[in-house]
This record gives structure tokens, sequence and C-alpha cells, in this order.
């Protein structure tokens, strides 16, 4: 039984092969802009206290105009296959690497905001072919890795109403077009959101999840809050602490579009605002390669794609016409991340109510497959193996 609604039949279901090519002269305006940002007059040593640090930004667009090399980065997304399809009226971006293992097990995995799928980069070589990257060739996965829509390639153009779970519905499509009967979902920040939301509308041949995060609160029930472990208690308030900063969040909520048209016009802007959850407000700076990180910004930049990908959060506050939620039921394995939002168990397992893997671990930011993927790996390994 799943309460999700069926997707619209497609005229064409055909799945097109996609090759990344970036015009010389979007890269030369790209540079341009940079060398004619105005800057603002901040506070001297503000830090990074009212939003990201001036003096951060001011290094780092200038590694980006100067030094940072996209041609390079184009070639390696180029060795993958890349292809394009429509579901339910989105032109859908997508990277599908089948291991050279005949056994291997199909995963999804769904990227954060503001990520992409350069999120997954470091994770395609030792998932899809861990014999050559000295892991064991059983545990080897087939890898669909999507541009949720709106995002990347997947976007600017799109229409109104594309929340969590008209995206979860969308994915189950595209595996089943692939030719995937069974499969599992990974994910991060909303790709956590997008794996359990499939998690609760079940599909046919979904197995497990994991994520990164579980976003389960306390209810306000006293009871609750009674014997909170000292742990705990600690994590909530690394949860109050993201939330007083999380400006992001309430102002993409309510008017993504007024933010887009200074994301859109300035290079600068959309670094900033990148590095922003990137650096976990100034709490880990630089913590990811650089020039993984600005490829990841590039992306956004050279596809417009500021205002299209911050409509996510305006959908997901604001669609009154979607199914209740959960709980969860699917087999579901949770990593938290030391540097990352805290998930806490007690509120974790009463919205999903078959967890059978929880690992945490002391490193790690929200975007542990770019800081992380020594740890990240075998854990989503680990948990699929159950699977097999």
């Amino acid at each position: 039984m799943t309460n999700s609604k069926p997707i619209l039949t497609e005229r064409s279901t055909e799945i097109r092969p996609f090759h990344l090519s970036v015009p010389q002269g979007d890269l030369d305006d790209l540079r341009n802009r940079l060398a004619r940002t105005r800057w603002p007059d901040a506070l001297g040593e503000a830090g990074w206290k009212y939003g990201v640090s001036l003096d951060y930004v001011k290094e780092l667009a200038a590694y980006w105009q100067k030094e940072y090399n996209w041609r390079k980065f184009e070639a390696c997304i180029n060795e993958h296959p890349q292809f394009t399809t429509m579901i339910d009226g989105a032109n859908i971006h997508f990277l599908h690497v089948r291991s050279p293992e005949p056994d291997a097990f199909p995963l999804l995995l769904t990227h954060a905001w503001p990520s992409s799928f350069i999120e997954f980069l470091e994770l395609i070589g030792p998932l899809s072919d861990p014999r050559s990257h000295g892991g064991d060739p059983s545990q080897a996965f087939h890898l669909v890795i999507p541009s949720v829509p709106g995002f990347g390639f997947s976007g600017p153009v799109l229409e109104a109403g594309w929340d969590i779970a008209r995206i979860s519905r969308a994915w189950d499509v595209l595996m089943k077009r692939l030719g995937y009967a069974e499969y599992g979902a990974h994910g991060s920040d909303c790709g956590a959101l997008v794996s359990r939301e499939l998690g609760i509308q079940k599909p046919d041949g979904l197995h497990g999840i994991h994520v990164l995060q579980l976003f389960s609160f306390p209810s306000g029930d006293p009871a609750e809050m009674a014997d909170l472990s000292e742990e705990d208690q600690q994590k909530l308030q690394f949860l109050a602490n993201f939330q007083e900063r999380a400006g992001f969040n309430s102002i993409q909520s309510t008017r993504p579009q007024t933010l887009s048209y200074g994301l859109s016009d300035s290079p600068t802007g959309q670094l900033a605002w990148i590095a922003e959850l990137f650096c976990g407000f100034g709490d880990h700076v630089d913590y990811i390669d650089r020039d993984a990180f600005l490829t990841n910004v590039t992306l956004y930049w050279l596809t417009n794609t500021a205002e299209s990908s911050a409509r996510l959060y305006y959908e997901n506050a604001h669609n009154q016409g979607r199914e209740p939620q959960g709980p969860n039921t699917t087999p579901t394995g949770v990593a938290v991340f030391g540097d990352d939002f805290k998930s806490i168990r007690r509120f974790a397992e009463r919205d999903n109510t078959n967890i059978v893997h929880w690992s945490e671990f002391e490193r790690g930011t929200h975007f542990a497959a770019m800081d992380a993927p020594d740890l990240l790996i075998p854990d989503i390994q680990a948990f699929f193996r159950r699977f097999r």
C-alpha cells in the first residue's frame, strides 16, 4: 500500500545522453563579474558574527577568478555517464554508473542544498567498483545520482509544486525506468528528506533508506524531556544554535524569488550564500576541498538555478494539499556526523519506527560525502549489506 499519487504518463520516456560543455563566453563573463564585485562595507573584526566573513569571501572570490579551473572538473564530470529524461513534466539530469560487478545492488543518491550531484563524486569509484579501490567486490552498487528538480542541469525551468513528496515519486519512476525493480536510497539534507519520504511512500522494490539526518524534534510533550540524557540535551542546544543562524531557511521558505535577484546577478553573492552552510556558519571553514566547493558554486552560477533550487523550501512550507506524514516504517539507517545537524535517536524513533542502523562519528559535516567519504562509504556498505 502507498499513499502517493501516480505520476502522469509522459509523452516520451526517452533517456538521452548528456555531455557537459560550457561555452567559453560564460566562463569569461563569470571572471569579469568577479573582477567587478562591489564589496559591502562590513564591520571591522566582525568575522562570521553577522554572516559570512568578508575576508573569507574576498579571498575565495579572488581564487575563483584567478586560479580555479572549471575545465579540469568539467572533464572529470564527463568521465561519468550522464543522461536526461522527462518525468512528470520536469527534465531530470542524472548520472548512471553501473558497477562492473554483476550482482551489484542499485542505490539512489540524492544530494543536499546548497549542493548538487558534485557532492557524490568521491563516492562513485569506491561504491561502484570497490574491487579497484581495495574493497570487497560483494559490496558494489549500481549508482543513480540525479540532480533534484530545479538544481543544476535539472533546472532552472521548473513549474510550481515540486516538493519533497513529488520528487520522491519521480525518483521511483526513474529507478523503474532504468530497469531497477529493487533498490535502496541514501541522502543528506533535502536528500535525507526525499529518502525518508520514499520510506513513507514505500514504493514496490524499495528495500531501505540510509540518511545523514532525521529531522525529528520535541513535540512539546513534557514527558519526552523528563529523562533526556546530558548528551541529548547538548544535541538540543546544538540544534538551537543551528536554527538561530539558519536565516536561509526562513528566507527561502517565504521569499525565494526576492532573494534570487541578487544571487542570479552576482557570482560573489551566490558564493557567499552557499558558503554559509558549507562552512557551518563559520564553525568549520574550509573543511571541504576548495576546488570541489567552487565546482559546486560554479554549477549553480552557470545554470542560473539560485531561484529554482531555493524554491524547494517554499514548496515544502506551502503545499497544503500534500498527503499526511509518516511514520516511516521502511528499514532505516542513520549516520550522524560530528560537525553536522544532530539527530536525536529518541525523537527519530518516534517518527521512524524501523531504525535498524545508527552510527555516530566525531568528524564530518553536513556534506560528509565530500569531507568524510572514508567514514561514510563503509557505513553505507554496512547498512545495505543486509539487503543483498
